[in-house]
């Protein structure tokens, strides 16, 4: 008898300590895509020379209380691609480099966080920078073997029955079988397109499921994301914005809904360390301070939010230190435009200008938006390389990413930051978090396990 009283109290008191404990109502997900441990430690070391010292000035997520160590390994490479890293952010699951949504016989569709979250009552939000139909949103709602498969990931996204979704546009809209076109097909499935931060407010509150795409201006010059942080104008749709947003229509459907799950991802830090572009420093700058979006909620909600930031892999190779013990992260402040909008004011130049388009014209261009020969010093050998790909440009021997391509790499030399490849690498991914659950985010796991952990965090049944 005195067995049994024991044995049912100590299961009162696991129940109450559970009970006391609380669940995660609100969940975020921020996947900073190709974020890698050295990618995180640049920004923040970036900062800190800005300041004219040397070490770092802490960004918002990496002082988060709870750190870890992920491995990303897919399930048929030793080297990950978002696809594959996606899903298994997502669902738990490795599966074959290109596949989403499905096991690695490209054929079994396999339930994520996103549907764990929806069948649980909560509301569900899957944004990002890029396109919408790109691999790590897509593998949070689509199942198809070839993640260039974009109508159908697209066309498969109404019937996810999610909340709210934001990205730059679709990336293929049109249908090959001259039915509706995604936006047309969204519409039937009850979503409310918004385009821009401005339309959203003013169309959220009738909409019962919501869409949220650049204006269809910005879509004309670039579809597949929206800009650079760097490019921006005051008109574009940001990162901040999306989250802002996300948390506010999440937040409309309490009531109908118990709480929220809301995946965000800083898509072009993968873009800008895959051209070995150091603009990825301040994408990952700008994914922070989506995340302090998500954090000013947090602080009001601190006893039901958990907030995970992660990645699925490390692009580039990128290192700190090119052979001397040195570094000179200040001189990537002097960049005034990423490597796309240079290639797009080099080739208006040229048209333009004509004959007018000198060395001499190229030159100061450079200055005025590089630093080079300003307060960036470039030696006799960089001077030299610049000066050959802007003639070989403008001689129409070669095109204007030659240029971009001399351009990104003479910033690297002069900042000291080392690239390995334009690809992926196995290098450690970090995993930061704070709130409700944080505290199992803390050691070394694998990608799979961090899913998981956030559903057991919010009492999620995982399926």
């Amino acid at each position: 008898m005195k067995k049994r009283i024991f044995s049912v109290l100590s299961i009162l008191l696991v129940a109450l300590a559970a009970f006391a404990e609380g669940k995660a109502k609100y969940v975020f997900y921020f996947i900073g895509d190709g974020m890698g441990v050295n990618q995180v430690n640049a920004a923040e070391t970036y900062l800190g020379a800005l300041e004219g010292r040397i070490g770092i000035k802490e960004l918002c997520f990496p002082s988060f209380p709870y750190v870890g160590l992920v491995n990303t390994q897919s399930a048929t490479n030793g080297v990950t691609d978002s696809a594959a890293g996606g899903t298994a952010l997502a669902s738990g699951n490795k599966t074959k480099n290109g596949a989403l949504g499905v096991l690695k016989d490209l054929e079994t569709p396999i339930n994520c966080i996103a549907h764990w979250a929806l069948d649980a009552g909560a509301a569900v939000g899957v944004t990002t920078s890029v396109s919408i139909d790109h691999a790590t949103p897509a593998a949070f709602y689509s199942h198809v073997p070839k993640r260039s498969m974009y109508y159908e990931i697209g066309s498969q996204l109404p019937g996810s029955g999610f909340d709210f979704f934001a990205g730059s546009d679709f990336l293929k809209p049109e249908n090959p079988n001259g039915g509706p076109d995604l936006y047309a097909q969204a519409q039937a499935g009850g979503y409310t397109i918004a385009r821009g931060y401005k339309d959203y407010q003013k169309k959220a509150k009738k909409a019962d499921k919501m869409i949220l795409f650049q204006t269809e201006a910005a879509s004309k010059i670039e579809r597949n994301s929206i800009p650079y942080a760097i490019d921006r104008t005051k008109d574009d749709l940001t990162l901040q914005d999306i989250t802002r947003a996300a948390i506010n229509f999440l937040m409309k459907k309490q009531g109908l809904r118990d709480g929220f799950f809301l995946m965000v991802e800083g898509g072009k830090i993968d873009w800008g360390c895959h051209a070995n572009d150091p603009v990825f420093i301040t994408e990952l700058i700008d994914m922070d301070n989506a995340v302090k979006v998500a954090y000013e909620f947090y602080q009001q909600h601190p006893d039901e939010t958990l907030i995970v930031i992660t990645a699925d892999h490390e692009t580039g190779g990128m290192t700190m230190g090119r052979g001397a013990y040195e570094l000179n992260l200040k001189a990537v402040a002097s960049q005034r435009m990423s490597m796309d909008k240079l290639n797009r004011e080099l080739n208006t130049m040229k048209e333009k200008m004509g004959d007018k388009f000198t060395w001499g014209e190229g030159k100061k261009f450079l200055t005025d938006n590089f630093g080079f020969w300003g307060d960036v010093k470039v030696n006799d050998d960089q001077a030299s390389r610049l000066e050959k790909s802007f003639n070989e440009f403008k001689e129409g021997k070669a095109g204007a990413d030659r240029l971009c391509s001399t351009v990104k790499h003479v910033i690297s030399e002069c900042a000291m930051i080392g690239w390995q490849s334009g690809g992926h690498s196995n290098g450690y991914v970090p995993a930061f978090a704070i709130g409700v659950g944080a505290e199992q985010f803390h050691g070394r796991f694998d990608n799979t396990e961090i899913c998981k952990k956030m559903a057991k965090a919010a009492g999620w049944e995982v399926k």
